[in-house]
């Protein structure tokens, strides 16, 4: 089973596709896509639209987790999050790819335990529960590496 697990933005967004065989997990692929922020947010969408459908289309995703929308203080950032969300689900749905959503909390609890888990928490189980190259890594890419993680730990239809 393969998931496609996305950390939305539209500045960084954390991609990941893990591969679950048996009862291991295997990142085939993981990146903090970062858009132009020379551009319009209206071209940084739909670069993240391309990106996604061109992921998608390479590694053949069974499903699509992702985490969902809390709002913050900045209204604006929200709003422009949203967007993001909305063509990376567009993406999921026109290539026949169900989507999971997942709160923060849920995601702490999957990962690092409970659901007070720190961000260092929660990237030390990361590198615990899957294997990692050595790379240095954003923590959007390591964040959807998690929210895989989680959607393997739940998804009870395998």
């Amino acid at each position: 089973m393969k998931v496609i697990a996305i950390d939305p933005g539209y500045d960084r967004i954390g991609i990941a596709v893990i591969e679950k065989e048996k009862k291991e997990e295997k990142i085939l692929f993981s990146e903090c896509f970062i858009t132009n922020r020379k551009k319009h947010l209206n071209e940084r969408i739909f670069s993240l639209g391309e990106r996604i459908n061109y992921i998608i289309k390479k590694y053949s995703p069974e499903f699509l987790a992702i985490e969902s929308l809390f709002f913050s203080k900045n209204t604006k950032t929200a709003l422009s999050v949203a967007e993001a969300r909305g063509v990376i689900i567009y993406q999921a749905m026109k290539n026949n790819i169900p989507v999971y959503e997942y709160t923060p909390n849920q995601i702490k609890v999957a990962v690092g335990g409970y659901g007070g888990a720190h961000k260092r928490d929660i990237l030390f189980m990361v590198e615990k529960l899957v294997k990692i190259d050595k790379r240095k890594r954003i923590d959007d890419e390591l964040d959807a590496i998690a929210i895989g993680l989680t959607f393997l730990a739940s998804y009870r239809d395998i």
